[in-house]
């Protein structure tokens, strides 16, 4: 229980440390969104959602760079093009989410003053951050495979020395036993070495009469 407590603190940690550079990229990229969408509203007569579609495309060339370089620096490197596809296409996901919602409140109930404007325009921008964020980490900067975890040679078991052999002899451990019992059974005397020495022993007796010969 204890290191699945731990797992799961490491991964809530390792979220939010994501979402704080998520954000910090995010606001950023809103701060430059607001400034040139009202900067060419102030300067320029073009309509409300152009001007934002304007500022959504700076905001989105800002953004893959605080993501690829801070908030996700650590992940996979690998298919930059298919990267940046993908960062291409929902980020213009979002920017339809960002400018509907923009679009909606301009033509749909004349709410186009520049603080009705502005109050929309952020709304449509929180609701496409979040899509984006899960978008993001999801598909485009995927984390790389876990690494497989060293052994800690601190928590694994030494191994145990193998018994040095013994170089007493084979009958001290059992001093009360028999010698053909105690010894190993490549050392005991078989049956046949038994009858073959028995046989031997009966043929040299038989043969000493003939060797000592008859006596006079």
């Amino acid at each position: 229980m204890s290191e699945r407590g731990g797992a799961l603190r490491g991964q809530l940690q390792q979220l939010m440390r994501e979402v704080a550079k998520f954000g910090a990229v995010g606001g950023a990229g809103v701060v430059i969104n607001f400034a040139i969408f009202n900067l060419v509203r102030a300067t320029t007569d073009i309509p409300v959602v152009r001007a934002s579609l304007i500022a959504n495309a700076v905001a989105i060339i800002t953004n893959y760079l605080g993501y690829r370089y801070f908030t996700y620096r650590d992940r996979a490197k690998s298919g930059r093009t298919r990267e940046m596809s993908l960062f291409l296409v929902f980020s213009l996901i979002g920017t339809v989410i960002e400018n509907g919602i923009l679009f909606i409140a301009t033509y749909g109930f004349d709410w186009d003053s520049s603080l009705q404007s502005n109050i929309f325009k952020f709304l449509g921008i929180g609701i496409g951050t979040l899509f984006r964020f899960w978008s993001y980490r999801t598909w485009v900067f995927k984390a790389l495979p876990a690494a497989d975890p060293q052994p800690d040679p601190a928590r694994e078991p030494s191994a145990k020395p193998a018994p040095e052999p013994s170089l007493g002899s084979p009958v001290e451990p059992c001093l009360e036993s028999s010698l053909e019992t105690c010894l190993e059974p490549s050392l005991a005397p078989s049956l046949e070495d038994e009858l073959e020495l028995e046989k031997l022993d009966q043929e040299a007796r038989a043969a000493e009469p003939d060797a000592v010969g008859p006596r006079r």
